[in-house]
């Protein structure tokens, strides 16, 4: 399995500005065709997505960082996040999302079947699995159809730390403050799990 750098990782959860992932009805399985999705297939379309929206905001957020700093990338995050996650996931023809059980924005708070897997990472993490490795994955009904759905854990790296850690510096949180002030994500160690990546096809 291929892994993202952790820099990279983190670079893509500077900022939780991401879309809300929907909350999904479940059909009986008698209205259900067989199962036509092939996992492997699906989980190397997931990866790709996630690499290229990866990419896409970390090279907005370095040229934020060149410009002004820190407090410049939780800006551009502010602004570029969701038209970024939207136009990757246009162009790959599925969903894509970060959720967090402690989110910056509230539109990254995981959904009721999100939250489990969330939490299900941190046991995998208690239990000695490397936090770059954690991965899931589910084939759903939903609303007549098979969903597939795929999480990848977003390791915390020390460069993180500088806006998600518990010693921050007072012009960041104060830019913190004024563009999340429901932010809940703080506090966080190097190799903590700060969230998750959400592809949904």
């Amino acid at each position: 399995m291929n892994q993202m750098p952790l820099y990279l990782a983190c670079a893509t959860l500077l900022c939780a500005c991401s879309q809300e992932a929907q909350n999904p009805e479940t059909p009986s399985k008698a209205e259900l065709p067989p199962v036509a999705i092939n996992a492997e297939v699906e989980i190397s379309r997931a990866k790709s997505a996630i690499g290229i929206f990866a990419a896409a905001l970390q090279t907005e957020l370095k040229k934020a960082m060149q410009e002004g700093g820190p407090t410049r990338a939780i800006s551009v995050c502010n602004t570029e996040a969701i038209p970024i996650t939207q136009s990757v996931a246009s162009e790959q023809g599925l969903e894509l999302s970060r959720v967090s059980l402690r989110n910056r924005n509230p539109a990254n708070a995981p959904n009721d079947w999100q939250k489990p897997v969330l939490e299900s990472f941190e046991r995998r993490k208690a239990a000695g699995e490397d936090p770059a490795a954690l991965s899931w994955f589910e084939v759903a009904e939903v609303n007549g159809q098979h969903q597939f759905r795929f999480m990848k854990a977003i390791p915390t790296a020390p460069l993180c730390l500088q806006c998600h850690g518990s010693a921050i510096a007072p012009e960041i949180s104060a830019r913190l403050d004024e563009l999340y002030p429901q932010d809940k994500a703080t506090g966080f160690e190097a190799g903590d799990i700060r969230g998750a990546f959400v592809v949904i096809q």
